[in-house]
């Protein structure tokens, strides 16, 4: 599972078997973790995590969507 950036505390990554799904990633701090949809940025999904995360992680993914599109492509290609 590749780490696409650390930043802040969070880790924001792909899982290396999800390449049939649309673009996504994945993000972590401690016990929070969650999933964004890259187009358009959307939270799929989160587990134990408390609003200002969810608010800085959603941030982070909106000001870095170019570059982990970048980066899902280039490790899902055929």
């Amino acid at each position: 599972m590749p780490t696409v950036l650390r930043l802040d505390g969070f880790r924001f990554f792909f899982f290396s078997d999800e390449g049939r799904e649309p673009p996504h990633v994945h993000a972590e701090k401690a016990e929070c973790s969650a999933k964004y949809w890259l187009i358009p940025v959307l939270l799929e999904s989160s587990c134990r995590c408390r609003d200002p995360d969810l608010t800085r992680m959603e941030a982070i993914v909106m000001d870095r969507v170019d570059e982990f599109l970048e980066r899902w492509y280039e490790f899902f290609a055929p």
